[in-house]
């Protein structure tokens, strides 16, 4: 009979073995962050603060796009992108 390392299949005792590991490391994880403490600095919580006050999404514009999209009726001027995106790689460049 000839071996080949893509013959290994793990005995039982590798697998019990493996199991008990994998159990014992989990717990140990679990163990680990329950102790873990963080404090953040002021200006990290100014910054979270800041963060939660502002938020990016307009849902009304999403809305009224969604609904234009839906309708057939948006209309999308493909110039004003083309400019737009010249100018922003003229700032790049800069």
């Amino acid at each position: 009979m000839k071996i080949t390392p893509n013959d290994y299949r793990p005995t039982v005792s590798d697998r019990a073995t493996t199991s008990k590991s994998t159990t014992q490391a989990k717990a140990e994880t679990t163990q680990a962050s329950r102790s873990a403490s963080v404090d953040f600095s002021p200006a990290a919580r100014q910054l979270q603060q800041l963060h939660s006050d502002h938020n990016d999404i307009d849902i009304d514009r999403v809305n009224a796009l969604r609904t234009a999209l839906a309708n057939g009726t948006l209309e999308i001027d493909t110039s004003r992108i083309a400019d737009r995106l010249i100018h922003t790689a003229r700032d790049l460049l800069k």
